[in-house]
């Protein structure tokens, strides 16, 4: 009872916050029961059997994640930003495809790291990477896409933090940002909170209780915010291969070339939504006939260019530092859909 009454306090004061995705999960069969009910069951065949096929990627995803947040492997990051120049760039690369940060994680981490004198080049190669991969993103894909694909876009998430790593620091060497950093409060957004940047994991955490409420409620919190993800995922996925005409998609982003490449690197900039939709959307395109360079080339500048990954810049750097940043994501984006195109051509 004190529940409906709080709850109706909030709807009162305007105070509810409305769950869009949620919202849209519900609207959308329902706006194709209602335009073209012949398709309704086709649509929700598609959309519950992708789901479906989905679900033991999404539970070891989860539970690796969970691990991870309860082990504390996380302050295993700071030591990407120890060393000498070439050896931070080629660790920060790595490290932020595999760290299993959010972007709001990656907001306060950076900052404290700038904030230490950690070099932006070094930074530049996380922050390149980071947004590209972690590891519900790379089982997700693959569950979607196909293991090519998964692979390909951990490789590209690599190789762009190298190749943004070593590009901001012959840019640096020459004189250019000197001063890029803005003056920013360190702290957390959407509830995460500062990351730790001391101690050492604790592998066998299940002794300690406190470790163990982690993994528990990480586990819970991500297995409800992927699974709504990936069903609002696949009803677009269902979407796109009823009512995508195949020959638009060919024509736009299939053939061969560099053109659909790099139309696909441009549009994926603000159509994209974020790592774990992305999948299942490309999906449909491809199977419309979009090519393979032209997807990874989507996945790729897309997860750059995300609101989450954008915002983590912009908020800490100056506007051209924040320029280069996207300037050397699509620029990575074309090659590795171009690269990608050549190997499985």
């Amino acid at each position: 009872m004190t529940a409906l009454v709080q709850s109706l306090n909030s709807i009162w004061k305007g105070d509810l916050k409305i769950d869009w995705v949620l919202v849209l999960i519900a609207v959308i069969p329902l706006i194709v029961l209602w335009l073209d009910p012949a398709q309704i069951i086709a649509f929700m065949t598609i959309a519950l059997s992708a789901l479906a096929q989905t679900s033991i990627y999404i539970a070891i995803a989860v539970g690796l994640l969970a691990y991870l947040k309860a082990t504390g492997a996380e302050t295993m990051v700071a030591e990407a930003f120890k060393g000498s120049p070439s050896r931070m760039i080629v660790v920060a690369a790595l490290v932020g495809g595999l760290a299993p940060f959010c972007s709001c994680e990656v907001i306060p981490f950076i900052a404290a790291l700038l904030a230490l004198g950690a070099p932006l080049y070094a930074v530049m190669a996380f922050w390149l990477s980071s947004p590209l991969m972690d590891p519900p993103t790379f089982l997700i894909t693959a569950a979607a896409l196909g293991w090519e694909y998964a692979i390909a876009k951990g490789v590209a998430a690599v190789a762009l933090g190298l190749f943004g790593g070593f590009a901001l620091r012959a840019m640096m060497a020459g004189g250019a940002f000197s001063d890029p950093l803005r003056k920013v409060e360190q702290k957390g957004c959407c509830g995460c909170g500062p990351s730790p940047m001391s101690g050492k994991p604790i592998w066998r955490f299940w002794g300690e209780e406190q470790r163990v409420a982690v993994f528990r409620e990480t586990a819970v919190t991500q297995g409800i915010f992927l699974l709504r993800w990936l069903a609002f995922a696949y009803m677009l996925e269902a979407a796109l291969i009823l009512y995508m005409p195949a020959e638009t998609v060919a024509s736009v982003v299939g053939g061969e070339g560099l053109s659909p490449i790099v139309i696909s690197a441009l549009v994926g900039m603000p159509a994209y939504l974020n790592g774990y939709v992305a999948p299942a959307m490309v999906a449909g395109l491809v199977e419309q006939g979009m090519q393979p360079g032209a997807a990874v080339a989507f996945l790729v500048a897309g997860a750059v260019s995300s609101i989450p990954a954008m915002a983590a810049v912009f908020s800490l750097v100056k506007r051209e530092v924040f320029a280069v940043y996207l300037g050397l994501g699509v620029a990575g984006a074309i090659m590795s859909g171009f690269l990608f195109q050549m190997i499985v051509a």
